[in-house]
């Protein structure tokens, strides 16, 4: 009698055991959860609960920015990659291509957004509905660089990125401005000394270690995980853009504190001049664009950009860099029908090509090649009357966006090695006198093209 009761007990022990699981478990899926935004239901198939939290705060985030009216965009580059796998399904089936979640459940920390912020400006009710949904947020702000200048450093902040975190996942509000040169801009993401540094892991950001530059993109609204949302037209073409998107904002102090120690020209010739030249520069990126050309600021007009902002009145010329490797011979016929006629070619495509074209009063568009060894990148230059050939050496350098007489250029990311190899370590200092064969710290002699080639590698038109 006494073994069966002891039985009973144990039995009635264990069931107990097991209800009070079963009602924590039941209590924490239907009332914790809910509370902290981690829902675990299942999502289009089955899915593990941390998957399926993922789909749930981006369901919340969209909710969130349509009860207030703001457009966003998808620019997430790992569900980006994904969806590009599908987008021709995804485009023409209107419920999304899987009956499982396949987009918004796979394994990350952030989904990225992407704000145009001319089309939002009511952020304090979004924030305290926000809240009410359960979410934490940080606003990160920095100086408004489309209002330095010369005259005005003016520090104005403006919003330059939103972290939104409900539980486990956080989102990534990236927000895009437009700038004069008709494209879109996002700044860096910097933390001010007073932020908590833990909120999330702001080292895995996709978007935020460096400002970037974008076109304009074609949006197109799909469903994805049963979920409405915009995301570029072509995604493959927006990562692609996203990996060379690093932009370098002009160094407006440092050009200020050149122009008092050399005060500007501002005579007539030298706005006329600069006029022209922004002319040009618009002109040939117009025309090396169209024909998906890539090129870059180089020599003076470089130095002009880094040093002082602005095109260096005495130059008297436009210069470019193109690898060779994306030379066309479509080049030279483009620019033609352009309205800038050939003044020479020097070189050929394997060595030295150099190309310049005649703009606007003897204001002239050199176009220069440059060729890419193990451990250097090199230009050359052919003195017409002697047939003397040049090379002018400089470290590896790869190219990142900026904005000169408004408009969006390439120049070189490494500026200040590219500008020192060309000009030496002197380079702040303004020079009027300038011998191309000797000048440059970076030439070299590179012996004499045979006579019987001039005909093709000297053209003088």
């Amino acid at each position: 009698m006494q073994k069966i009761n002891k039985n009973v007990v144990l039995a009635l022990l264990s069931l107990t055991s097991l209800v009070f699981l079963l009602f924590q478990l039941y209590y924490y899926k239907f009332y914790l959860s809910q509370k902290n935004g981690t829902v675990l239901s299942k999502v289009r198939g089955s899915q593990s609960g941390q998957d399926s939290t993922r789909w749930h705060v981006v369901r919340k985030f969209l909710g969130l920015i349509s009860s207030h009216n703001i457009p966003v965009y998808l620019i997430d580059p790992l569900i980006l990659g994904l969806v590009d796998k599908d987008i021709e399904q995804i485009r023409s089936s209107p419920d999304g291509p899987s009956p499982e979640c396949k987009y918004f459940c796979a394994p990350r920390d952030f989904t990225t957004f992407a704000l145009l912020d001319k089309t939002w400006k009511h952020e304090l009710g979004l924030f305290r509905t926000a809240e009410k949904m359960g979410f934490q947020w940080l606003k990160i702000i920095n100086k408004d660089p489309r209002l330095d200048g010369m005259d005005d450093l003016s520090g104005i902040e403006i919003p330059l990125h939103y972290i939104f975190k409900l539980a486990s996942h956080a989102i990534h509000l990236v927000v895009f401005y437009e700038r004069s040169g008709n494209y879109l801009w996002h700044g860096p993401l910097r933390l001010k000394q007073h932020m908590d540094r833990k909120f999330v892991p702001f080292r895995k950001l996709h978007f935020g270690r460096y400002a970037g530059a974008y076109e304009k993109p074609e949006l197109l609204l799909v469903s994805i995980d049963d979920l409405k949302v915009q995301i570029p037209k072509n995604p493959s073409s927006f990562l692609e853009e996203m990996s060379q998107s690093r932009f370098l904002e002009c160094r407006y102090r440092e050009a200020r504190a050149f122009f008092q120690l050399y005060p500007d020209d501002a005579s007539l010739d030298a706005v006329e001049f600069r006029k022209k030249a922004k002319s040009l520069l618009h002109l040939a990126a117009l025309t090396l664009n169209k024909l998906g050309v890539k090129f870059w600021l180089s020599s003076g007009t470089c130095l002009g950009w880094y040093r002082q902002c602005n095109v260096i009145p005495h130059s008297k010329d436009v210069d470019l860099g193109i690898f060779i490797r994306d030379y066309k011979t479509d080049i030279i016929p483009a620019f033609q029908k352009a309205g800038l006629p050939l003044k020479h070619k020097f070189g050929k495509v394997e060595d030295s090509l150099e190309l310049s074209f005649q703009g606007e009063d003897e204001v002239k568009l050199d176009i220069f090649f440059f060729y890419e060894e193990d451990d250097h990148i090199w230009n050359g230059g052919t003195q017409a009357k002697s047939g003397k050939k040049f090379k002018y050496l400089f470290p590896k350098f790869t190219l990142c966006w900026t904005e000169f007489v408004e408009l969006k250029v390439h120049v070189p990311c490494e500026t200040l090695q590219y500008i020192e190899a060309n000009y030496g370590p002197d380079w702040k200092v303004p020079v009027k006198t300038w011998d191309w064969k000797s000048s440059p710290s970076n030439v070299q002699y590179n012996g004499i093209w045979p006579v019987d080639e001039w005909d093709d590698v000297i053209q003088i038109y």
